[in-house]
């Protein structure tokens, strides 16, 4: 999946916020969310490892995603400028006095479904190339995090990969099944061909035998 979380605020106040798989990307959004410098709207990428937390901010309103590397720029902020739309159209002016995650319960769904939109549909990046280059993603700096947080100690983004060994585990398990079937099924067809082997084996005997033995003849 290209796109793993998910988030809007309002300055350092976040109002709703989706991860697709368990990791610690969200103490690291709010951290940069206190570290982005100034009011302006700005469009800015930070990296971690292999992974890159893309920031829009417009009208005091910030939206974020932490993103595989892989998935460039033009699909993150195209589903930034998406949420940032749709988050605005709905709440308008709610959104400057609502409380910490004061639209999470009802907007979370939507971050859920636009993340597996454009990590998955390839219409999404179909619509974006039609479109062109965003104006805004040709200017985006990519900073490394460890510079914008001004941490002496390193800070690792752990991403949780349960979900995948337990989908690795359930597959072994269907295959382990699989196969103890299909080795039960096998025994049994060798059994049941050695029980008819073993039944056409008695027949011809005693079909030797029957016609080998003369009846005696009547005295008269």
């Amino acid at each position: 999946m290209a796109i793993l979380f998910a988030l809007v605020a309002r300055g350092s106040v976040v109002l709703a916020e989706f991860g697709a798989t368990s990791t610690n990307a969200g103490t690291i959004a709010r951290q940069i969310l206190e570290k982005i410098p100034g009011n302006n709207d700005t469009n800015v990428s930070y990296s971690q490892d292999c992974y890159i937390f893309h920031v829009k901010r417009t009208d005091g309103l910030t939206v974020l995603c932490m993103a595989d590397d892989t998935a460039g720029r033009r699909i993150p902020f195209a589903f930034l400028e998406d949420i940032h739309q749709r988050f605005a159209r709905t709440y308008g002016r709610a959104v400057h006095t609502a409380q910490a995650y004061g639209m999470n319960e009802e907007f979370s769904r939507v971050l859920s479904q636009q993340i597996e939109y454009y990590s998955s549909d390839p219409n999404a990046d179909r619509m974006n190339r039609l479109k062109g280059e965003m104006s805004q993603v040709r200017n985006v700096m990519i900073e490394n995090i460890d510079k914008v947080l001004e941490r002496g100690d390193r800070l690792e983004l752990l991403v949780d990969k349960t979900a995948n060994m337990q989908g690795n585990t359930l597959r072994f398990r269907k295959q382990a099944r699989r196969f103890r079937s299909t080795v039960w099924w096998r025994n049994v067809k060798l059994t049941i061909a050695l029980i008819i082997l073993l039944l056409v084996v008695v027949y011809v005997v005693l079909a030797f035998v029957c016609h080998g033995v003369t009846l005696p003849t009547c005295l008269k």
